[in-house]
């Protein structure tokens, strides 16, 4: 599975971006991905993963409530909606996908990774 994140850039606090995921390669629907971010000087850290049917999702609890995990399995594509940024929210996000149906919220657990998407929020 390859994949292609996009939607990042700069946003004010409080703003919305909306980040995308495009899985090519092998068949993309019975794969549960999560979507990662990393800021500068800090960890890689988990922030939202979907089941392959849609019907599990997980979050960070400072994105709850903000950000919100979906897919469209037609498209081979999943989507990270994100609403009230925060500029700590700042960092490089990553989409990753499973060689398994279910979600998880640990990165280990994740066989595929995309190349990065920026999103940068100022105050």
């Amino acid at each position: 599975v390859q994949l292609q994140a996009s939607g990042g850039g700069l946003v004010q606090a409080g703003g919305s971006l909306r980040l995308s995921c495009a899985a090519s390669g092998r068949t993309f629907t019975r794969n549960g991905m999560g979507w990662f971010r990393q800021a500068p000087g800090k960890e890689r850290e988990f922030v939202a993963a979907i089941s392959w049917s849609g019907g599990t999702t997980y979050y960070l609890d400072s994105v709850k409530g903000r950000f919100t995990i979906s897919r469209d399995n037609a498209k081979n594509t999943v989507y990270l909606q994100m609403n009230s940024l925060r500029p700590e929210d700042t960092a490089v996000y990553y989409c990753a996908a499973r060689r398994f149906t279910d979600a998880t919220v640990l990165p280990n657990n994740y066989s595929y990774w995309g190349q990065g998407t920026q999103v940068t929020v100022s105050s």
